[in-house]
């Protein structure tokens, strides 16, 4: 599995697909950004691959990361975003996930939302 890289002119749905490509295959994708841009291109393009991986009943977590890496000979700080399948069996209490593998039953009740 490649790492996907990401600039500041990535076009954040192109990488999307790319992102849920790889998730759907492998479980895990990991997303190099350098760059504030790069950056913002793929958090954006992380929020629209979950959009497309929850119609195939996926949901994803990200876990951010730095790593040193090596550009024309200079070493640069990257962010790397690991992604990954949340765990299938076991949704959180109220998410998407959950209200899709346990649809309420006519009259059942939204359990009230948690205070912060």
């Amino acid at each position: 599995m490649d790492t996907i890289k990401v600039s500041a002119k990535s076009r954040s749905t192109a990488v999307a697909g790319a992102i849920a490509g790889v998730i759907r295959e492998h479980k895990r994708a990991d997303v190099q950004a350098i760059g504030a841009g790069a950056v913002n291109q793929a958090i954006k393009a992380i929020a629209i691959a979950h959009g497309y991986l929850q119609q195939d009943g996926l949901d994803i977590v990200c876990i951010p990361t730095f790593v040193e890496v090596d550009v024309s000979g200079e070493e640069r700080t990257a962010v790397k975003l690991v992604v990954e399948v949340r765990s299938e069996t076991a949704p959180l209490p109220g998410s998407r996930l959950e209200s899709m593998t346990h649809p309420r039953q006519e009259g059942e009740s939204t359990p009230p939302a948690e205070e912060p």
